[in-house]
């Protein structure tokens, strides 16, 4: 299963059915903040939603295709940090977060980021990553932008939110950068 330290107070870890109901507890805490930016808050009424997601990111995991992780900050569930659309042939993927509302402001999902990113070109060998955050979520934009991502442009009307289609700014990190800013 997939484990990766980041620091004393910050790990990620693959969610596992165990999880089911922590996890879905949080949401549940969250949903109407979540429910803003997220298409996905209202397909997850139940515990039983939860658990199906949980099934499937795990299936995911298996193929290799990508991953749900939890960000456990001081050893509690703080949020979701999952990597979609791995495509091992053009050794890309893209990152995808959400943060409870009483762990905001600390730096966790930043760092979580930088770790995540660390594992995947270091570890993992990728060569690009991609984070997509509608334009008003000032808040998780600040992610890609503090983290060196290249804003690469805007799909326009690419995702169905509930009632309407949305705008997303496409922010991409390539491995050589990554390094090169490291080094700096």
């Amino acid at each position: 299963m997939f484990h990766y330290k980041i620091d004393d107070e910050l790990e990620l870890r693959l969610f596992e059915m165990r999880h089911a109901e922590i996890l879905f507890a949080l949401v549940d805490q969250n949903r109407d903040r979540l429910r803003q930016w997220l298409s996905w808050v209202d397909d997850s009424r139940s515990l039983q939603d939860t658990e199906k997601f949980i099934q499937d990111s795990l299936q995911e995991f298996e193929s290799d295709r990508g991953f749900a992780a939890g960000i456990w900050f001081q050893h509690q569930l703080v949020g979701s940090l999952g990597l979609h659309d791995i495509c091992q042939r053009d050794r890309k993927a893209t990152i995808g977060y959400w943060l409870s509302k009483t762990a905001e402001g600390k730096g966790i999902m930043t760092n979580a980021c930088r770790g995540i990113i660390n594992y995947l070109f270091e570890e993992q060998k990728l060569h690009r990553l991609t984070i997509r955050v509608q334009p008003e979520n000032h808040r998780s934009r600040a992610i890609p932008e503090r983290l060196g991502f290249q804003k690469e442009g805007i799909l326009r009307q690419d995702n169905w939110m509930y009632d309407r289609y949305i705008d997303l700014i496409v922010y991409g990190l390539l491995a050589d950068e990554w390094q090169r800013d490291r080094a700096q």
